[in-house]
């Protein structure tokens, strides 16, 4: 059948725009830092204790051989986080807290970016219910900005004024020296009491030493009737990259040596174990166990099973 003209000018039209000279498309790079997250908040029970996950916000880091795999490089990081699902040239991360109720306190762990880096912790807390002036204590893993930042309000006085904050005593000089947190620890010095890990801090909790991510790193291991979760603080920020290769070494730890060290340790007890983990960098809402995969693990979400 003969063209018509409009069935001839659609040909050209097809012909030019397949002939023309494609324009490259420019792709952004990553930048780190934290990212905007909605308020939230997810609550479960372990033995007799109400446990709640608050959101607070997000993180990202770009795959480039910094953060994760300094010694394999980002080709290898690549290869773990596709075979995930995941974008290859970057690293994505929760920033979330937990909060514990039991008799007589009414504990918050960690305290997320604060107000300078957009956390929404003060919403999600007043999600589930809870006001800054009711938490009586506040455990600390470590001094970095996204678990100390939202110990302060936007104007700089104490968040949470009712509580006792306890942070490890190796931790505690740090933070009162570095540059991104002195005005935090002098904001809040006279609630701040530093304790030695390895004795329980309040009724069922227990400080654990996982040193290598800062100095006085700890985690926290919560006990109630029987059953037990830790919070596991940084030892592990990424459910795909730390769990697949425990050993590989980053810049997110201070000591990179120590950090994997303690990784690799740690995670081995806690799978062996079967033990509930929190953890504030994976993914929403980070509580679950951990099953072995062949010389790493997998990361199996819930908190029951």
């Amino acid at each position: 059948m003969p063209l018509n003209l409009k069935h001839l000018l659609l040909f050209v039209l097809l012909f030019v725009s397949a002939c023309a000279p494609r324009a490259s498309v420019a792709v952004a790079p990553v930048v780190a830092g934290p990212v905007a997250a909605a308020a939230g908040f997810a609550r479960f029970h372990l033995g007799g204790l109400e446990v709640t996950v608050l959101r607070d916000g997000g993180f990202v880091t770009p795959n480039d051989g910094g953060d994760f795999g300094s010694q394999v490089g980002p080709a290898a990081v690549g290869r773990l986080l596709r075979a995930a699902g995941a974008p290859s040239d970057r690293i994505s991360l929760s920033v979330d807290a937990l909060l514990v109720r039991m008799p007589g306190h009414l504990v918050l762990l960690d305290t997320g970016l604060g107000p300078a880096d957009h956390g929404v912790l003060p919403w999600s807390l007043a999600l589930a219910g809870v006001t800054p002036d009711q938490i009586t204590d506040v455990l600390i893993t470590h001094d970095h900005t996204d678990h100390v930042g939202g110990l302060v309000t936007a104007d700089g006085k104490p968040a949470f004024p009712s509580a006792v904050i306890h942070i490890s005593a190796r931790e505690w000089p740090g933070m009162q020296k570095d540059v991104s947190t002195k005005a935090i620890a002098a904001a809040v010095a006279t609630q701040v009491k530093p304790f030695d890990p390895g004795q329980p801090l309040l009724p069922g909790v227990t400080a654990i030493p996982l040193y290598g991510h800062t100095t006085g790193h700890v985690g926290y291991e919560i006990a109630a009737a029987g059953q037990t979760l830790e919070d596991i603080g940084d030892t592990a920020h990424s459910s795909i990259v730390n769990l697949a290769e425990p050993a590989w070494r980053g810049g997110m730890d201070e000591d990179p040596a120590a950090g994997a060290a303690t990784r690799t340790h740690e995670l081995a007890r806690l799978a062996a174990a079967h033990e509930l983990i929190f953890s504030p960098h994976f993914p929403w809402p980070g509580v679950g166990r951990l099953e072995a995969k062949g010389d790493g693990y997998m990361w199996k979400p819930g908190p029951s099973g």
